[in-house]
């Protein structure tokens, strides 16, 4: 089992890279009065069968040659029920996959949310053909990081260019303590 949220967030969201989604929208939704940590990754990859939707959540189920089990969904949904959550998956062929998970805050079986702010950096600077919307929300704040409006700025300079990682890492790092005032969930 992966010790950090965050970490389940990389793998599913490496599958919406695999499924060939030209956008994959991130959303992490902290509400402590709700007591309610929400992960939304919704991507408009190639998506799934009903065959394959069934089984996606089968630990032995695998859609790639070079392994012969996936991980990545069964982890995410033990993870969030066992922290007295909710697990769902949605996907429709041609059009791409909605995973949403609920974590209950304070339960003593949560994991932590963990670096997201490298995990959203790494997505970005490894997949620089893939879009990215993270939306970060932390009880009333929030901020999002689209990468499509850094490429209209930039024009030809790549994603993954030291230059522009460095400042995605810094944009994420400066704008998750502004939302959240530096609380590790």
């Amino acid at each position: 089992m992966m010790t950090e949220i965050s970490l389940n967030i990389l793998d599913v969201a490496e599958n919406s890279t695999r499924a060939k989604a030209k956008v994959v929208q991130i959303t992490v939704d902290i509400d402590e009065a709700k007591d309610l940590l929400t992960v939304i990754i919704k991507d408009d990859g190639c998506g799934m069968s009903e065959e394959q939707l069934a089984s996606v959540q089968d630990p032995f189920f695998t859609t790639r040659s070079t392994r012969k089990v996936g991980l990545g969904v069964p982890f995410l949904k033990e993870a969030a029920l066992q922290a007295n959550g909710s697990f769902n998956i949605e996907s429709e062929l041609s059009v791409g996959t909605t995973v949403t998970t609920t974590f209950q805050i304070k339960n003593i079986d949560r994991m932590p949310l963990g670096d997201i702010t490298s995990t959203i950096h790494q997505l970005v600077i490894y997949h620089p053909d893939t879009d990215f919307v993270y939306t970060y929300k932390f009880n009333d704040k929030s901020f999002v990081m689209d990468t499509r409006e850094f490429r209209e700025v930039l024009g030809d300079v790549p994603l993954d260019s030291r230059e522009v990682s460095e400042y995605i890492k810094e944009f994420l790092t400066e704008n998750k303590q502004a939302t959240d005032d530096g609380k590790n969930i």
